[in-house]
């Protein structure tokens, strides 16, 4: 099963679990990066309002071509209550995703509120059918539980 995680993060959190699927699953690393912000201020004042718009980022890597994995990982830091500008982008920029599954994911402070469903719809809208959302607020970040569930969602997927 071959395995493409793609992710933003802004502080870390979310790049963490990404790190802990891809030693896991032996799966590809991509860090979506945001084009856009100058400060943390600037990423968190005028990204939130983004995010709450369901807006895009210029980012890099500007396509994600994603033809040739079993399984596909997002992750994203909630802002606002929704995907990252980031996020909303790479997902715009997958190429070769049709009829892929995907296991998505957020990391946030205390509630995602709307993140993943959005999220979900945004990839069924591009042909991907999502076998599994998972949320991981500050005590589900340390919950090995949590984390072994969706890795072993992830390993189920490819195989499916």
């Amino acid at each position: 099963m071959k395995t493409s995680i793609i992710y933003h993060s802004y502080s870390g959190v979310t790049r963490g679990v990404a790190e802990q699927i891809q030693k896991a699953c032996d799966g590809d690393l991509v860090e979506v990066r945001s084009k856009e912000y100058s400060s943390r201020l600037t990423a968190y004042t005028i990204g939130c309002y983004r995010a709450m718009k369901g807006m895009c980022d210029r980012i890099e890597p500007e396509t994600l071509d994603v033809s040739s994995y079993d399984c596909i990982v997002i992750g994203t830091p909630v802002w606002a209550g929704r995907a990252t500008p980031a996020i909303n982008a790479a997902v715009a920029a997958l190429a070769g995703c049709e009829g892929k599954k995907a296991i998505i994911y957020a990391t946030c402070g205390g509630n995602a509120q709307e993140t993943t469903p959005i999220l979900k719809k945004a990839l069924e809208a591009r042909g991907v059918t999502v076998a599994g959302e998972f949320v991981f607020d500050k005590a589900g970040v340390k919950d090995p539980g949590r984390m072994s569930a969706m890795i072993a969602r992830i390993k189920a997927t490819g195989t499916e």
